[in-house]
């Protein structure tokens, strides 16, 4: 007897969790995740590859994204659109966080000079909002809307310090995924770390993430909940940056958005 269980597409390259594929929904949305960061477009063929559903529904289904601009239909098959970036900058929480955050992160990269990030929890990952770097940023491994563990950035450390007790006792109740040899994985070290990061404010990275990169970041709190709100960071390679000399900079940015964030909310 066949299985009554939905059939559900595999967690994306970036980590989103798994959709059903036997709804509409489910499969427009495993056909817009079968495109990455490193895609300018994608041939038919490739997008049924990528997506295991039927060359006949990918092709109705691609077209009728081209219609409402959420694909673009190219000479060498599709391409994400416009519109999914219009409909992306309407996502009202990111929105006013980074038109408050933006000024503070500027500033501080011309302070440093470094690679800036802002960054959201979302699940047991880091959801980057954006990502300021000059012509020598260091060769992180995020980028704006991208994704990466809590548990091997500096600011997903910032983020799970501060985040609510039963996520932090989940993550750590978890396999934690070794990406470099220092890596934090075992649970017990990693949660006497973040017992540090809420007594400091500040979270530090040290090739965890990637090799030859440092990082220091610090959490962005709710000033009436004390809730973490998102994280701001710097980073750059070990071989001239010394995250420990920018924890000042970092913390103050971070304390200057919640501060503006607050005033925002006493306006409304």
């Amino acid at each position: 007897m066949p299985s009554s269980t939905p059939a559900q597409s595999p967690r994306s390259a970036d980590g989103e969790p798994p959709v059903d594929r036997d709804t509409v929904v489910g499969k427009v949305v495993t056909i817009l995740r079968a495109f990455t960061v490193d895609d300018s477009d994608l041939p038919l063929a490739e997008l049924v590859r990528r997506t295991g559903l039927h060359k006949a529904t990918v092709h109705r289904l691609a077209g009728e994204l081209v219609g409402v601009r959420l694909l673009d239909r190219t000479d060498r098959g599709y391409r994400l659109s416009g519109g999914l970036f219009e409909l992306g900058m309407l996502a009202s929480v990111e929105r006013s966080l980074l038109e408050i955050a933006m000024p503070f992160l500027q500033d501080l990269y011309g302070r440093t000079r470094e690679t800036v990030h802002l960054g959201v929890l979302d699940g047991h990952e880091v959801v980057y909002v954006a990502k300021i770097g000059g012509h020598r940023q260091a060769s992180a491994p995020s980028r704006t809307g991208g994704r990466m563990p809590l548990h091997c950035t500096g600011i997903g450390k910032a983020l799970l310090a501060h985040a609510d007790p039963s996520l932090r006792h989940t993550v750590l109740a978890s396999p934690l995924a070794r990406r470099t040899p220092r890596t934090i994985i075992a649970p017990g070290i990693l949660a006497r770390q973040l017992d540090t990061i809420r007594e400091s404010g500040v979270a530090y990275e040290y090739e965890e993430s990637a090799p030859g990169i440092g990082c220091v970041a610090a959490p962005i709190l709710d000033v009436a909940t004390n809730a973490v709100v998102a994280a701001v960071s710097v980073t750059g390679p070990l071989t001239r940056y010394r995250p420990d000399a920018q924890a000042d900079a970092v913390r103050a940015a971070a304390t200057g958005i919640a501060s503006t964030l607050d005033r925002r909310r006493a306006l409304r």
